[in-house]
């Protein structure tokens, strides 16, 4: 069992402003889920109730919907999630969106069976792997059922383009030890709008014990 997160965060995650990022939309918000996480929808690997975490404006979550799963997504950047919700609406589908920091999901009292994180785990890692990082990782071990999938998109230490909170290999399995197997951590892509394409990602299963 992973022991308690450090209850202070640092400067930098209090004073980050969620809303600002979605004034419009990031490059990675490419108005469809991102392909790896489609792929992983197709074969059947995401199932139960599941949450998309740091859901943006909502394409994954409302991809789990898609599969007549039940589906919550948060986010702090109420511009994104109101986006989210409009998206459901237009799409005739049901999830629910939630403002609520990641770090303190257990504070949700909900258990799911798959949790989605497209880009999440990188920036806690990057800003502050002790506090943000290690808080973000004890609450997705609380909120997972035993058994349960996380599915995680983040940028790789591959990509040599100027992009930040860059992923090595050893910080994925440093972080997902105790209370966690990691089932793969494999080569991906995030696809991007921008001119200069694909950013080198790597997308981890891990499975909570």
């Amino acid at each position: 069992m992973p022991q308690s997160p450090p209850h202070a965060y640092s400067e930098s995650s209090r004073s980050r402003r969620p809303d600002d990022l979605y004034v419009s939309p990031p490059p990675w918000d490419i108005g469809r889920p991102q392909p790896a996480l489609q792929a992983l929808a197709d074969t059947g690997a995401i199932s139960g109730r599941v949450l998309d975490a740091g859901c943006g404006t909502g394409e994954h979550a409302l991809m789990a919907a898609g599969l007549g799963l039940d589906a919550t997504g948060i986010d702090l950047a109420t511009n994104a999630l109101a986006t989210a919700e409009q998206k459901a609406r237009d799409r005739g589908l049901a999830a629910r969106f939630l403002r609520h920091d990641a770090r303190q999901i257990a504070d949700l009292g909900e258990r799911f069976d798959t949790v989605l994180d497209c880009g999440l785990f990188h920036l806690f890692h990057g800003t502050n792997p002790v506090a943000d990082g290690t808080a973000y990782v004890w609450a997705l071990h609380q909120v997972l059922l035993s058994g349960g999938r996380y599915f995680m998109l983040g940028f790789s230490d591959r990509e040599p383009g100027d992009w930040p909170h860059k992923l090595r290999r050893d910080d994925i399995t440093a972080a997902f030890t105790n209370g966690w197997r990691i089932d793969s951590i494999e080569p991906a892509r995030i696809e991007s709008r921008l001119d200069s394409g694909d950013v080198l990602a790597w997308l981890t299963a891990a499975t909570r014990i």
